[in-house]
């Protein structure tokens, strides 16, 4: 029985997506023959979709040979058939304009007689997350042939499907226009973001916060002292475990790998400048919970274990769905692999102002690794949180630092994990660093979207800064 996801009129009927035309699956040829590639063939993969947003597409990256065509399950498909992908993610649509073939990662359709592709291609668009709840699958989600076969849809009338996607178009035409309006208005609200970040640094937004809350306060030697405590109580704690796992490991005969010695705690260093602070400032190295690490580069595979894309960096966030399919194995994949709350740095740019930028991580991922463009940063979560780290990362706090630690091969600017390691910023309580990030939240939205672009950093003032 076809399920009925919502009431439709009387002249309209439910019927299932294998219904309405040809649903056809992709293949790949050997990669390894080069006579299977670079041929006449349009071929497309998921991959031609990322960032894609038009409706019709006429190539993708690669193409086949008759050959290559011959030698692998892909299927030549006539124009105007409703790509879909099933996988690595689930729901990128595109209709084709010229004979094309797709890869295993789509599940597409020819639809039959009079049917609108485009009516198709727009409830595609719309019912995503209905793909999403009947896919399989545990390193990731895919929907099989049989279930793309099984998708309800709702079917009006031909003339009335025209007239529907007719509606949809003008209605987006509109939408566009107001995007074109919020562009106008970006150049004010980034004035707006730069007062609001030179205000958060400068402690002006948490000023009543302070006032209100003296009980919560700490002076910048009592602050530090207490982490310096509290880390070197959970460093013993670390210790005292790692202990007993070698005890157990010598008595169950030395069998199997030693386990490993923790790292030895970060010196945490305060940069007292010769002038009163409101808070102390903090080498980066002293806040980081696990060693700093690259990614790494693996070349592309159907099938592989999926892997993230230097693009997934978008506006302080880490969009997941920026990725590809990795040639490598869960377990090869598995140091690199991505967790909640992770935040990445963008290792290189060719632009100055963009090298360094960093995402967090804001939900629990599915199984994904990160690339060799990125770096990886976990921060000590008793010491800072991760949001107000990132707050702090994309504002000109450190973004000056950045740009002065950055260097040029080959017209790319690039920052290591040592620079980032070195970098000096002012730390907070917890309690002001929660409500830095509310207080900017309510004031500007998310603060990872926000940027200063202010020369005026925190507490940089006419000091000289030197360790103790």
């Amino acid at each position: 029985m076809i399920k009925h996801y919502w009431d439709i009129p009387p002249t309209w009927k439910w019927t299932v997506v294998g219904e309405l035309g040809d649903v056809v699956s992709g293949g790949t040829p050997s990669t390894k023959v080069s006579e299977y590639w670079g041929g006449n063939v349009i071929w497309f993969a998921p991959s031609d979709l990322t960032g894609y947003k038009q409706k019709f597409i006429t190539r993708g990256a690669k193409t086949l040979t008759q050959q290559g065509l011959a030698k692998s399950s892909a299927k030549l498909m006539p124009p105007g058939s409703v790509m879909f992908s099933s996988r690595a993610p689930i729901g990128y649509v595109a209709i084709i304009k010229e004979p094309s073939a797709t890869n295993q990662g789509f599940k597409s359709i020819v639809p039959y007689g009079e049917l609108f592709n485009e009516y198709i291609y727009h409830y595609f668009q719309a019912t995503k997350h209905i793909a999403e709840e009947r896919a399989t699958g545990t390193t990731f989600k895919e929907l099989s042939g049989s279930a793309f076969k099984a998708l309800p849809i709702p079917v009006a009338p031909v003339n009335e499907q025209r007239r529907i996607v007719q509606k949809i178009e003008v209605l987006f035409d509109e939408i566009d226009k107001g995007v074109e309006s919020l562009r106008a208005a970006k150049s004010t609200l980034d004035l707006y973001r730069k007062s609001l970040l030179k205000s958060a640094f400068e402690g002006r937004l948490t000023a009543d916060w302070r006032a209100r809350n003296p009980d919560k306060l700490e002076d910048p030697e009592t602050l530090l002292a207490r982490i310096r405590k509290e880390r070197e109580q959970h460093h013993q704690a670390i210790i005292e475990e790692w202990k007993k796992a070698v005890s157990d490991w010598q008595e169950q005969g030395e069998q199997g790998k030693k386990p490993n010695k923790p790292r030895q705690l970060e010196v945490f260093q305060f940069f007292q400048e010769s002038c009163d602070l409101l808070w102390p400032n903090i080498r980066v190295r002293s806040l980081i919970h696990a060693p700093l690490i690259n990614g790494r580069s693996v070349k592309g595979k159907d099938g592989g274990f999926p892997v993230l894309r230097l693009t997934a960096l978008k506006n302080g966030e880490i969009d997941l769905s920026e990725s590809k399919e990795g040639h490598w194995a869960h377990e090869d994949a598995r140091p690199f692999q991505v967790n909640k709350d992770d935040i990445f740095v963008a290792r290189g740019n060719g632009s100055k102002r963009l090298v360094g930028i960093a995402g967090r991580v804001t939900g629990e991922p599915r199984p994904i690794a990160f690339p060799d463009t990125m770096i990886r940063i976990r921060v000590d979560t008793d010491v800072v949180r991760p949001d107000f780290f990132l707050l702090l990362w994309n504002s000109q706090v450190v973004r000056r630092q950045i740009e002065l630690a950055a260097r040029t091969t080959a017209g790319i600017y690039k920052i290591n994990q040592q620079h980032i390691l070195s970098f000096i910023v002012p730390l907070p309580s917890l309690a002001e660093q929660a409500e830095i990030v509310r207080s900017s939240n309510l004031t500007s939205g998310s603060p990872s979207c926000l940027r200063l672009k202010s020369s005026q950093p925190f507490p940089m003032r006419s000091c000289s800064a030197n360790p103790s």
